[in-house]
């Protein structure tokens, strides 16, 4: 038995949300007094490298759990391969009204309509350069999105400004157009919308990696509720703007096998074990398409080291977990990084 199955209880008796916090604020005492080896086993290391980057291995940290970069070092003491940090927004912005986080323990899941609250990206910036991994050269990724006030008309404006403050320190930028719980965001995921907003960023890109004398890999991240057509299109504009990385997918609006139980019609994105087979068929679907030229991260039910095989085997080069954190722990990171590992 490890730690975390004996103060999993304690944690699900309270509030989704008040325990998410909790646990992040132990994690950082835990670290920054040198006990981080009592929370998880030694790391896994299985070097990899994707998109130019030198990747510890292959198991990162999806963005949504540290959402302002406040826990970066206590995060990568867990042993991940990469972390990804974010939503952050041009603006500060509280995000939705509470409650708005929701444990379904018989599903294995979690629905959240957290709508991107953080502290602005110039505090999360500063943040990262205060951290001894970003210090030291770790992986880490910055997820990019709009303010909730900004009209969908004006969002490629957003995205542009997360992408000039983030470019400097981001080991990678993922471009967020797949939560929805920031309204009309997902339009922009259609053919003519995301087209414009691909060229807009590609260009930008370029005029960044010029000024400052290196590449930064720009992402897109999707969402699990596309159609066959919808896929093939994203795909040919993913080859077409050379965004360096997809990750599938984000969580899901359908509620098909857990409307029955509490809390299965709050709305807002569904996580965890039951998004699990509608990311992989997107997976799958992109792989199909894209046929090697942009690398895939499989992200979306990942509980177990069997799981992110499944992502590596349906595609994806890569995998990203956070729910999966919640009911299995952290030491599900060094299981998915071994049932990955070269042999």
């Amino acid at each position: 038995m490890n730690l975390y199955s004996l103060i999993k209880p304690w944690l699900f008796a309270m509030d989704a949300e008040r325990a998410h916090n909790l646990t992040l604020k132990s994690l950082k005492i835990a670290q920054q007094l040198g006990l981080s080896s009592f929370v998880t086993p030694a790391s896994v290391l299985d070097s990899y490298h994707c998109c130019g980057l030198h990747l510890k291995n292959r198991v990162g940290l999806a963005a949504g759990l540290d959402k302002d970069g406040k826990y970066i070092d206590a995060l990568a003491a867990l042993g991940f391969g990469f972390l990804e940090i974010g939503t952050v927004t041009p603006k500060p912005q509280p995000g939705n009204p509470f409650p708005r986080m929701f444990r379904l323990p018989q599903a294995r899941a979690i629905i959240n309509r957290m709508g991107f609250n953080n502290d602005g990206i110039d505090a999360c910036i500063q943040r990262v350069k205060q951290s001894s991994y970003w210090q030291n050269g770790g992986i880490l990724g910055i997820n990019i999105g709009k303010n909730a006030t900004t009209p969908i008309d004006m969002a490629t404006a957003d995205y542009l400004i997360g992408l000039q403050k983030a470019y400097p320190i981001a080991s990678y930028i993922t471009v967020n157009i797949s939560s929805p719980n920031t309204q009309n965001l997902r339009q922009l995921q259609g053919g003519n919308e995301l087209d414009q907003l691909l060229s807009a960023l590609a260009q930008e890109k370029l005029r960044l990696r010029d000024s400052h004398k290196k590449h930064v890999p720009l992402f897109l991240k999707i969402a699990p509720d596309l159609e066959a057509e919808q896929i093939r299109v994203i795909a040919e504009l993913l080859q077409k703007y050379r965004i360096d990385a997809v990750i599938a997918t984000n969580t899901t609006i359908t509620r098909d096998t857990v409307s029955h139980l509490p809390f299965g019609q709050e709305t807002g994105g569904l996580s965890g074990e039951p998004v699990r087979r509608l990311s992989t068929s997107v997976v799958s679907q992109l792989h199909q398409h894209l046929r090697g030229t942009v690398p895939i991260i499989g992200v979306g039910g990942i509980l177990s080291g069997q799981d992110a095989r499944e992502k590596i085997s349906a595609g994806a080069s890569l995998v990203q977990v956070y729910s999966g954190l919640i009911y299995q722990g952290p030491n599900l990171i060094q299981e998915c990084a071994a049932a990955l590992a070269v042999k």
